[in-house]
């Protein structure tokens, strides 16, 4: 039989998008795949068709992928089964509605939205319109986390009653400012900068799926938050710890983020593992970096001291100059969502990314640090600069 093919239409032409399409364009074989493929069909930049069309040149993407200057015309075209979101998530509420509204399947870039309310507002357009949505949290995909969700599902370290988890860089510099220009995506509010919704995104993410994900729906509960931030000179926050209390189930996340410090000195994370997995009968460790780990480890309590060390190498395609990034994971899972019929996933479902936009509100209203209401709002704009790129 042959593979089922997905036609990606790609709105934006940043780094996070170039990563993702030359996923797209590797061979499903060098990862063990044959039932999908991808096929890069049309781009999209708000600046210019030029723009788009050095994109698909830069990527080495086919001579057949359409160039567009806006992201109407995206939209518009009938040839696209799918839009990747791939702008700052300042901008995501906007550009993933004008997709749904036109009646495209959405992956959309994490953090899915500023605020839990315009992931809401996405969640039943896409149920009204009746197409996919999923947020793009590449990691949840990745066999390493699928394989660790088994072990714990399988109880080989008892009950999960604790989970560590850290994605920080060292952007420290002496003058005490972070080594990004004030209007960078990383600190400018403009764009919904600040540690959190870049990076504390992927601590949370362990913190889900492994204290929230896994309960049986009836066992599933909202957590207390508590949490601690320090802003940055902007108003962003550069530095955020929160603890996510499950009362129900015993259990406690705590999800750091800083640019001030990294979870380690040396990129071998000597220092000790970026998420610790502890449960009545031993723990898992995941060595890092949190949004892209390649090896975990499994201590049991009654173990001797033995560590069973597993190694998940990222496949690469030989035939693409070694390419391999890792995102082909979440597009796999978003082709077979479509071919089977399915508007949600079941590793990344709606009412998972609304309970995670909740607790980062909360995190961020306790910081209070706030954010302009042109990024804020959770009404949908077609003619917003954010869609258009015309301030």
């Amino acid at each position: 039989m042959a593979p089922f093919t997905i036609k990606w239409g790609i709105l934006a032409t940043g780094g996070i998008a170039e990563n993702f399409t030359r996923d797209l364009l590797t061979d499903p074989a060098a990862r063990g795949v044959d039932d999908i493929r991808h096929e890069i069909v049309a781009v999209a930049s708000s600046t210019s068709s030029e723009r788009a069309a050095a994109f698909i040149k830069k990527i080495d993407g086919p001579a057949s992928a359409k160039a567009y200057g806006s992201y109407a015309e995206l939209v518009a075209d009938t040839n696209v089964d799918i839009i990747y979101v791939a702008t700052p998530h300042s901008h995501h509420f906007q550009n993933a509605m004008l997709a749904i509204q036109a009646g495209k399947n959405v992956l959309c870039e994490k953090a899915l939205t500023v605020t839990a309310s315009q992931t809401k507002k996405l969640v039943e357009a896409a149920r009204e319109k009746n197409v996919f949505f999923m947020e793009a949290v590449w990691v949840r995909f990745f066999p390493l986390s699928i394989q660790i969700r088994e072990l714990i599902k399988s109880g080989a370290i008892g009950p999960v009653y604790r989970v560590h988890a850290d994605l920080s860089f060292n952007m420290d510099l002496p003058n005490g400012k972070i080594d990004f220009p004030d209007s960078h995506r990383m600190v400018n509010p403009d764009l919904a900068g600040g540690a959190l919704l870049d990076l504390g995104i992927y601590s949370l993410t362990w913190v889900f799926q492994t204290l929230y994900h896994l309960k049986a729906e009836e066992d599933k509960e909202v957590p207390n938050v508590v949490s601690a931030i320090n802003k940055y000179d902007t108003g962003a926050d550069e530095m955020t710890s929160i603890i996510c209390q499950f009362p129900k189930n015993k259990a406690m996340g705590i999800a750091t983020t800083t640019l001030r410090v990294g979870t380690d000195l040396d990129g071998l994370y000597t220092g000790g593992p970026a998420i610790r997995i502890q449960g009545s009968g031993g723990e898992i460790q995941v060595t890092g970096p949190a949004y892209r780990p390649t090896e975990y480890k499994v201590i049991k309590k009654d173990g001797k001291g033995h560590v069973e060390v597993v190694q998940c190498p990222i496949p690469q395609d030989p035939k693409r100059d070694n390419w391999g990034h890792g995102m082909f994971w979440e597009a796999d899972e978003c082709a077979r969502c479509l071919r089977d019929g399915k508007k949600q996933s079941d590793t990344m479902p709606w009412s998972e990314s609304i309970v995670i936009l909740e607790t980062m509100d909360s995190a961020l209203k306790q910081g209070n640090v706030q954010y302009p209401e042109l990024i804020t709002t959770d009404v949908f704009d077609p003619n917003s600069p954010l869609n258009t790129g015309k301030r």
